[in-house]
C-alpha cells in the first residue's frame, strides 16, 4: 500500500498493516521511500501521532500526515514539511484509518533521521 497514491483508499487490516511513504510532505520524520508500520485501532489518537488518514473532500487517497486536533468527528492533520500545504489546509478534515506506530525501511540506525 502506498500513501498519497490517488486510487481508492483501502482498508487497513488488523494488526499491522505496512505503508509505503510517497512525496516531501512529511520530511524531516519521514522521506519518500520510506515504510511504515500502521495499526489501525488500538489506543485513541493524540494530537502529535503520525497518521494514516483519508480526507473527506479526497476520499481516494489515503495520506501519511501528523495529527494536530480533533475536528468535526475527524482530525485536522499537516504535513511536517511547512513548504507543502497538501494536507487539512487544503483538503479539510480527514477520516484516521491508523496510527504509524515504527518506521521499518530504511533499517533504524541507518541513516540519520527524526524518530516519529
Amino acid at each position: 500500500m502506498r500513501a498519497d497514491q490517488p486510487a481508492e483508499a483501502p482498508r487497513l487490516r488488523w494488526p499491522l498493516t505496512a505503508v509505503l511513504v510517497t512525496g516531501p510532505s512529511m520530511a524531516p520524520t519521514l522521506r519518500h521511500g520510506d515504510a511504515v508500520l500502521v495499526r489501525p485501532g488500538g489506543r485513541p489518537v493524540r494530537p502529535g501521532d503520525v497518521v494514516v488518514a483519508v480526507f473527506r473532500t479526497r476520499p481516494e487517497l489515503l495520506v501519511v500526515k501528523r495529527a494536530v486536533r480533533p475536528q468535526d468527528g475527524g482530525w485536522w492533520l499537516r504535513g511536517d514539511n511547512d513548504l507543502v500545504t497538501d494536507d487539512s489546509r487544503a483538503y479539510g478534515v480527514a477520516d484516521v484509518r491508523g496510527r504509524v506506530v515504527a518506521r521499518y525501511w530504511p533499517r533504524p540506525g541507518r541513516v540519520s533521521r527524526h524518530p516519529l
